[in-house]
């Protein structure tokens, strides 16, 4: 292998030049004494990043000098701020304190506004620019232009996660609700550290940055449950994701002929592959750090048993949700264009409309910014607005639900009902999905469409052409169907209010011998199902994309 290869593979979590980084990683640091070990996950992460591309590299120092550098301004001049207010307060009237305040904080946001223009203009120069070429060239061509040729700019590898990180950390600091950090170097570590940084969880910096500076001492509890829930991100990973991508492509590959039966199909076989894709990554990431006696957030907590699309979004992707939602839409509910607009729309619409029309308009920019920060294409811009247009239409429902409760009290707590609101939740959301998968807003709806207008398909799934056109075995499909019903019973076993991956690897870490056989019975299957032929690229996990 090719030292280009070997730094390739690196960053590919499911490969073994990882795995042998990560064990040299967690070895290392498990031994070092506690001072040293900050350093050392700072340089291992480092090492990791550049293994992607040594250009990454001077993008991640703007991001952290950048968001380190203001932070550290907005900090001392708080700390001056309140100073010359305490200095002034006997001889300043209350409407005179408020007018000095207001100004100070004016102050500190310029500076704030700095750090988020550049950090968020970065990332859209990188990511959005070709995307904005192809619509003007578009448009252009509309009048006889020639085409516009893409940049091909390069785009580091987890940009988008490490933009989030560092701008709510500025944010944070500027709202004081954490200290900003004088080491430049201890928080890159909070940027960079290499579980986190390729595909999440967003962690924020007063529920991290502690554990990274200061890890604990690694006990067998941390190091049990680590490598369990480790090996079951690998199952969800190998076993799952990458067997049931076979179909997926084979689907979305001849979308022409395999509609109908085969969009129906797509729906549930995407559903198992990005959440044993996603949530997989997750678990490798959250049991590798845990291994260290680091704890990083929890990303996704048993979301195929929601019963509503709005708890789904509080389930899934819980790290992303929650940063669109304290930095993008309270802010903007509550600010003052959209006071006047609550105002205007009062005076005119009338008052139900009137306080409607600001959080809905907040609602629909929030998850237009949530689909293009998946990826820039109108297919996940199209994904967001119908996410929104969704969770708003369920909103205006309420009155309906609850009148249909009202009639029928007992049926919040009837395990059919609850069974019904789970599959329509599931289905709903992995129609939705499948946008990501044709990549095309009018393939994926002329698709969704066919489920309802080509019912001979169905035959197909039952007379064995299927087989042969999604190109996967009677054994893989056997294995797969297991695999998942080992997905459910886990996600129904336990304490609901944990995610399934906390239940898989916690209770057992107190039980050697269980786990010991459960840790060998993951292993085997791995070893013996999992998919092994995509190759060893860090696009392979859906989310490192972003």
């Amino acid at each position: 292998m090719s030292f280009a290869a070997i730094r390739e593979a690196v960053t590919h979590f499911s490969s073994l030049t990882f795995l042998l980084f990560a064990a040299v990683v967690v070895l290392v640091c498990r031994l070092l004494p506690k001072r040293a070990r900050w350093v050392w996950l700072l340089a291992a992460s480092l090492a990791f990043y550049a293994a992607g591309d040594w250009w990454y590299l001077p993008f991640l120092a703007a991001s952290v000098l950048s968001t380190w550098g203001l932070a550290l301004l907005i900090g001392k001049q708080a700390a001056r701020d309140e100073a010359a207010l305490t200095a002034a307060r006997s001889t300043l009237s209350k409407d005179e304190r408020k007018a000095l305040k207001a100004s100070q904080k004016k102050k500190r946001a310029r500076l704030l506004w700095v750090g988020l223009v550049f950090n968020f203009g970065l990332l859209c120069v990188l990511k959005y620019t070709d995307f904005v070429l192809e619509g003007v060239s578009g448009i252009a061509s509309l009048w006889g232009a020639g085409p516009i040729r893409p940049l091909d700019l390069i785009l580091p590898l987890g940009i988008s996660y490490y933009t989030f990180r560092s701008t709510a950390y500025l944010i944070d600091v500027f709202r004081g609700k954490t200290e900003a950090q004088p080491n430049p170097a201890r928080y890159a570590l909070f940027i960079s550290f290499f579980p986190a940084v390729v595909q999440g969880p967003i962690c924020r910096y007063n529920e991290t940055a502690a554990q990274l500076l200061e890890p604990r001492d690694a006990d067998w509890t941390d190091f049990s449950a680590g490598l369990l829930r480790l090996l079951w991100g690998y199952f969800k990973k190998l076993v799952v994701a990458d067997t049931a991508m076979t179909a997926v492509r084979a689907i979305v590959s001849d979308p022409e002929r395999l509609n109908g039966a085969y969009a129906a199909v797509l729906i549930v076989v995407y559903s198992a592959v990005i959440y044993g894709d996603f949530t997989g990554g997750m678990d490798i990431s959250l049991g590798l750090s845990r291994m260290m006696g680091i704890t990083l957030t929890e990303n996704f907590n048993r979301p195929f048993s929601s019963v509503s699309t709005e708890e789904y979004w509080n389930r899934w992707h819980i790290t992303m949700g929650s940063y669109f939602t304290d930095y993008v839409f309270y802010p903007m509910s509550i600010s003052k264009p959209m006071q006047r607009l609550t105002v205007w729309g009062r005076a005119r619409l009338g008052n139900g409309i009137g306080m409607r029309l600001p959080v809905y308009l907040a609602t629909i920019i929030t998850w237009f910014l949530t689909g293009l920060w998946h990826g820039a294409s109108w297919n996940f811009i199209v994904w967001g607005l119908l996410n929104g247009a969704v969770i708003l239409i369920s909103r205006e429902c309420k009155p309906l639900y609850a009148r249909f409760h009202k009639r029928f009290p007992g049926a919040k707590e009837n395990r059919f009902y609850q069974a019904f609101c789970r599959v329509r939740t599931f289905l709903l959301m992995g129609a939705i999905r499948s946008l990501d998968c044709y990549r095309d807003v009018g393939v994926t709806f002329r698709a969704f469409g066919s489920i309802f207008t080509r019912p001979g398909t169905y035959a197909e799934l039952f007379n064995g052409q299927a087989l042969e056109a999604l190109g996967l075995p009677v054994a893989s499909w056997i294995m797969l169907l297991a695999a998942v019903v080992v997905l459910w019973l886990v996600g129904r076993a336990g304490d609901r209010k944990k995610p399934a991956g906390w239940q898989v690897a916690e209770p057992l870490s107190d039980k050697p011998l269980r786990w010991a056989l459960v840790c060998g019975a993951l292993l085997l299957v791995i070893l013996l199902a999992g998919q092994y032929g995509i190759g060893f690229d860090a696009s392979d996990f859906i989310y490192n994309r972003f």
